[in-house]
């Protein structure tokens, strides 16, 4: 199996900043019209993901504790009540659950292969 080359992705200032310390000169290259729509689908639907991400973690962060104290149950786990033991740890795994799926949906918009895109950008 073969590992893909990991890709340094500065923006084009940094890059200019950076030539000109070195003494080179470099140009930032200009995107063309359907390369910036393209650009603009990428990160709008992107930011649908991490918006959806971002309910998902706070009905999580804030409907477990009223859930947990809606329900009148007192079960203990020797002094401690369940509830904050619930409380404590139960986001924790769902909270890194819900960054994989981000991650890997937002990698899928990249890769143009979410929902059907995978013909619209041709390589």
């Amino acid at each position: 199996m073969s590992r893909q080359r990991r890709v340094a992705v500065t923006s084009p200032q940094t890059r200019v900043a950076l030539a000109a310390r070195r003494g080179v000169s470099a140009v930032p290259r200009s995107l063309t019209g359907e390369e910036l729509r393209a650009a603009a689908r990428i990160r709008r639907r992107q930011l649908r993901i991490a918006a959806s991400t971002l309910a998902a973690a706070a009905l999580l962060l804030v409907g477990l504790p009223v859930l947990l104290g809606v329900v009148p149950v007192e079960l203990r786990l020797g002094p401690v009540p369940v509830v904050w033991i619930a409380v404590a740890l139960l986001p924790y795994p769902v909270l890194a659950g819900l960054a994989h799926w981000q991650l890997r949906r937002a990698e899928r918009t990249e890769d143009g292969t979410e929902r059907g895109d995978a013909g619209s950008r041709a390589r």
